[in-house]
């Protein structure tokens, strides 16, 4: 099962559209996963259309509109493993003990808000990913995106791209 993992695209604040190597990358994916920041319904319009299937959450930038649609966090079995998605996880210290006691249960967290590209796992197994932003970089040298793959019950290939 091929995943795309991406966050925090703030369109049209941050960048009028979402690159085409993304678009590209929805298309090939089994399944997209977007942890918040949405800003406009036209974004999640756009990939609710091309994605096979979106699990989305709302993040702190999200309006009424997006917060009626999305949840604050979503959870969804894929290939046998327990993946959930939010926007915040509060500071990276201490990120891993908080996550593995707020989300009991789960093989994969997705993540996102801080723009800045995460992958451990905490000493329990929780797998965290932050798949950056592919539009608004701060203070990273490249936006970013993560694909991944899930095959016999564990995941894979976990990558980051770098977009230019």
């Amino acid at each position: 099962m091929r995943l795309l993992l991406t966050s925090d695209t703030h369109v049209p604040k941050r960048a009028r559209h979402l690159p085409v190597e993304l678009l590209d990358a929805v298309d090939r994916a089994d399944v997209v996963l977007h942890a918040g920041d949405w800003v406009d319904a036209a974004t999640l319009d756009l990939l609710e259309s091309r994605a096979r299937r979106l699990i989305a959450v709302y993040g702190n930038n999200d309006g009424l509109e997006l917060r009626a649609r999305l949840p604050e966090v979503a959870h969804a079995d894929l290939g046998g493993l327990r993946f959930g998605v939010v926007h915040e996880t509060g500071p990276a210290q201490g990120r891993e003990r908080r996550c593995e006691e707020r989300f009991p249960g789960l093989d994969v967290l997705v993540f996102g808000h801080s723009h800045i590209p995460w992958d451990t796992t905490a000493p329990g197994g929780l797998r965290l990913l932050n798949p950056g932003s592919p539009t608004d970089r701060r203070r990273q040298p490249y936006r970013t995106y993560m694909t991944a793959l899930v095959t016999g019950g564990r995941l894979t290939a976990a990558e980051l791209h770098r977009l230019g």
